[in-house]
C-alpha cells in the first residue's frame, strides 16, 4: 500500500491518495437534562440587571403640547360667553354635594321666575372672564360653582328659593352691571321695586316745584297783603277826617 501511495504516474506532479479514510464519529447518546433547582435559583440572583438613568427619560424628552380644542370645549366656551353676555343678573354659587331631587326641585322653582341654574367647569369660564367686564367675579370660581343667571332682575326670588338650600352657598353677584358681594345683594333685595321707587322721585319732584313755586310767589303774595292793609287804613282815616267835619 504503501507503494501504491508512493506511485507517480507520468504527467502527474503531485501526490493523489486512492484511498479515502472517513472517520466516523460516534452518536451522541446523552439526553437534555433540566437545570438543577439550587443552580436556577443561583442563575437568577446572579442575573445582571442595567443600571437605571439618573434622570428619568421623560424628563429629558420634552412633551409637546398641543393648543387645539376639542368641539365640545369650544362649544361650552360659546355657550357660557352668551349665557353671561345676556344676562342681567349673574349669581356665584359654591355647589357641595346636593341630592339630585331637591337639585331638581330647586332648578324648577327658579325656572318658574326665569331664572335658569348653568353649570361650566371653571377652564371654560375663567378664560372669558379674563377679558369681559366681569373680571372682577374670577376670585369667586374656586371649586365647585354654579352660576344662576336670569335676564331679569328678581333678586328676592332667588334668596327665597336658595335659603331653602343649605347646601348652595351664595358668594357673590353681578346685577345690573354692578358687582355686589353676599351682603350687597341682600340690601338689593329689600329695596322696593322699580314702581314704588318711580312713584316715590315723581312725588318728591312734585313737592320740590311745588315748594319752589311758593317761595316764589311769597314776596308777592305779602306785597298784596301789605298793600291791602294800606288801602284799608288809608280808607279808615278818610272816614274819620269826613266824620270829623262840622256840617
Amino acid at each position: 500500500m504503501a507503494a501504491a501511495l508512493r506511485f507517480r504516474g507520468p504527467g502527474r506532479t503531485g501526490w493523489l491518495p486512492t484511498l479515502q479514510i472517513v472517520r466516523h464519529a460516534k452518536s451522541i447518546t446523552r439526553q437534555w437534562k433540566p437545570m438543577h433547582f439550587e443552580r436556577q435559583k443561583l442563575m437568577a440572583v446572579t442575573e445582571y440587571i442595567a443600571p437605571k438613568p439618573a434622570i428619568p427619560e421623560r424628563c429629558i424628552t420634552p412633551t409637546i403640547k398641543t393648543n387645539e380644542e376639542d368641539g365640545y370645549t369650544k362649544l361650552l366656551r360659546r355657550q357660557a360667553a352668551e349665557v353671561l353676555r345676556d344676562s342681567k343678573m349673574i349669581a356665584v354659587c359654591q355647589y357641595n354635594f346636593t341630592p339630585s331631587e331637591e337639585m331638581l326641585l330647586m332648578t324648577h322653582r327658579l325656572r318658574k321666575h326665569n331664572i335658569h341654574v348653568k353649570i361650566f367647569p371653571n377652564e371654560i369660564v375663567k378664560p372669558y372672564l379674563s377679558v369681559s367686564k366681569y373680571k372682577n367675579l374670577l376670585p369667586l370660581f374656586v371649586g365647585h360653582n354654579i352660576i344662576i343667571v336670569s335676564p331679569e332682575i328678581k333678586v328676592k326670588e332667588m334668596l327665597r328659593i336658595l335659603k331653602k338650600m343649605p347646601q348652595i352657598h351664595l358668594l357673590g353677584a353681578c346685577i345690573d352691571n354692578t358687582i355686589l358681594s353676599k351682603q350687597g345683594v341682600v340690601n338689593y333685595s329689600n329695596l322696593p321695586s322699580m314702581e314704588i321707587t318711580r312713584g316715590q322721585v315723581v312725588g318728591t319732584l312734585s313737592l320740590m316745584a311745588s315748594q319752589t313755586g311758593a317761595v316764589l310767589q311769597r314776596n308777592s303774595v305779602h306785597l298784596t297783603a301789605l298793600l291791602d292793609q294800606y288801602l284799608k287804613q288809608q280808607s279808615g282815616e278818610a272816614a274819620e277826617t269826613d266824620g270829623g267835619r262840622p256840617g
